[in-house]
């Protein structure tokens, strides 16, 4: 490493250390762990419509140093694909946050669910030692490189090539699990394999979040915690979003003095996903609006811009729906994401506002 790259990466550890993300312990493996040994030489930053690639040395240095993820595979690998990204090294400050969730001492032995390019095991590894961490990967060319990646870099923990959705029951049960792959919902499987008290860290994407991480603690055959806010993760490959049916072409004007700018808070959509299942929602921002729309699994939709009328699709008055689940929230007093939980039991998962016992329940 060049002197110029070693200030870099100190600079990139006092960055989390201002943020108070790191404890002494933790401090002391991102100075050890070195990020750019993770990144390939081939990457991608995320474009407004897809992803594009890195052309420079010095374009890739700065990307890799900085507190931003980095775009490792697109298409999961495929040629001339539309672009997706489908596999990176996460924001370093969201790994160290997730990772401080996770509250792992001496001894504790973590499941890691997407391995990607090996960073986050490497991590672990150095903090808890090689055979103390098992990561699963379902993809068996990224498995491969990040066991040579981690290998170069002197660890060797357990890199399993599997779907991370089912654990891996050999060698539960675990202190820990942490996922850096987003789930559409927690498998029981998971929670199965984590011992009495032990913590549960995964980002999750709904129909209707835009990316939450829960916090789960594992009591009496259950998972369940709060909402540590916000993070947009890819979701493992066997939670991808199938595309529902197109939405009908024929649309009616709708007054509204519900702004949409107002929907894309977290905590309206921690609540209004469990009021509205089925229901997702996306947004773009352009020349300083922001265009909101929303779909069903019937075909139904509506889109809204700021100070326009709304325009709803199909048989679904969609966008009166969002009006009074919205008026409900706001009746609420506009909670807070933080003021959200999930319960996981073998039966499913419930959200929940404040207490466990305080479930929101679909409209």
């Amino acid at each position: 490493m060049s002197t110029t790259q070693e200030a870099q990466h100190a600079a990139l550890v006092q960055l989390l250390a201002n943020r108070d993300l790191l404890s002494p312990e933790w401090r002391k493996v991102w100075e050890r762990v070195r990020r750019d040994a993770f990144v390939p030489p081939t990457v991608w930053r995320q474009g407004p419509e897809r992803c594009e690639l890195v052309t420079t040395v010095t374009e890739w240095r700065q990307l890799v140093y900085s507190d931003e993820p980095v775009v490792t595979q697109v298409d999961d690998g495929a040629v001339d694909g539309p672009g997706v990204a489908t596999c990176s090294n996460s924001k370093p400050s969201m790994v160290a946050s997730m990772l401080q969730y996770l509250d792992v001492h001496d001894g504790d032995k973590v499941l890691e669910i997407g391995t990607g390019t090996g960073y986050v095991a490497a991590l672990l590894s150095e903090r808890l030692g090689d055979d103390h961490v098992v990561s699963m990967e379902v993809d068996p060319t990224l498995a491969r490189q990040a066991r040579e990646r981690l290998a170069v870099a002197g660890y060797s923990p357990t890199v399993v090539t599997a779907d991370g959705g089912q654990g891996w029951e050999r060698a539960a049960p675990y202190d820990g699990v942490i996922s850096t792959c987003a789930l559409r919902h927690v498998p029981y499987e998971l929670v199965r394999q984590v011992r009495p008290g032990g913590i549960l860290v995964t980002p999750l994407a709904r129909d209707f979040w835009s990316g939450a991480v829960v916090q789960l603690s594992v009591l009496d055959g259950r998972a369940l915690g709060p909402v540590r806010g916000g993070a947009s993760y890819m979701p493992m490959r066997s939670h991808r979003t199938p595309d529902g049916p197109p939405v009908q072409a024929t649309g009616r004007a709708t007054d509204t003095d519900l702004d949409p700018r107002l929907l894309l808070d977290l905590g309206f959509a921690m609540y209004a996903g469990a009021r509205m299942p089925g229901v997702s929602m996306i947004h773009a921002e352009q020349g300083g609006t922001v265009k909101v729309w929303l779909m069903d699994q019937s075909g139904s939709g509506a889109c809204c811009e700021p100070d326009e009328q709304a325009w709803q699709f199909g048989e679904r008055d969609l966008w009166r729906d969002i009006e009074r689940v919205y008026a409900e929230y706001e009746a609420l007093g506009r909670p807070a994401a933080d003021s959200f939980g999930l319960t996981v039991t073998p039966q499913g998962q419930e959200v929940w506002l404040s207490y466990p016992e305080r479930v929101i329940a679909a409209a």
